[in-house]
């Protein structure tokens, strides 16, 4: 393993001081914020020592559409945990005064929710959209059969996997 590390390394290196700067100019441009810009395009590099990819590429065009499509996976990501954030500090502003967490439990909370949105994502569209129906929205099966066009038969057995889905995380045995 030690012989193959200072090769990709070696590869990392070349593509970083190649594009970095590039990479955190389309960011910028992008995110409207320097600083954002520059967090991500150093992830973006850290990613590539810690899971190396191929770093073959034919042309500076393919190397950079490469980092572009990373790049922009870690903007979703990003603005979705600010909406997450947001909507957390939305619930926490309409609560009244004494409700304030600590800075550490907002975080824990926070991370939480996006390891359930993650979870979430990977059901199905139908899985998940029967689950989200029900539990966030309090529909009926008969209501959600409806919306879905589909059996209340159906409607629970999207629901029956999706608890399955989740109960398997909950013990560990899925990730």
């Amino acid at each position: 393993m030690s012989a193959v590390q200072p090769t990709v390394h070696g590869e990392v290196q070349d593509l970083y001081q190649a594009h970095h700067g590039w990479l955190q100019g389309w960011l910028r441009r992008r995110l409207g914020d320097a600083a954002d810009a520059a967090d991500l395009a150093h992830d973006a590099f850290l990613r590539l020592i810690v899971k190396p990819a191929t770093m073959s590429f034919a042309s500076q065009g393919e190397a950079r559409a490469y980092l572009r499509t990373m790049a922009q996976g870690m903007c979703i990501d990003l603005w979705r945990r600010r909406q997450v954030e947001q909507a957390w500090l939305d619930t926490l502003a309409a609560q009244p005064e004494p409700f304030e967490p600590s800075p550490e439990y907002r975080a824990v909370i926070i991370e939480s929710l996006m390891e359930v949105g993650a979870l979430i994502a990977r059901l199905s569209e139908k899985v998940r959209t029967a689950f989200i129906m029900a539990q966030i929205h309090g529909m009926t099966t008969r209501e959600i059969s409806a919306e879905l066009g589909v059996s209340d038969r159906m409607v629970q057995k999207y629901l029956a996997q999706a608890m399955l889905h989740l109960a398997l995380f909950d013990a560990g045995l899925t990730h």
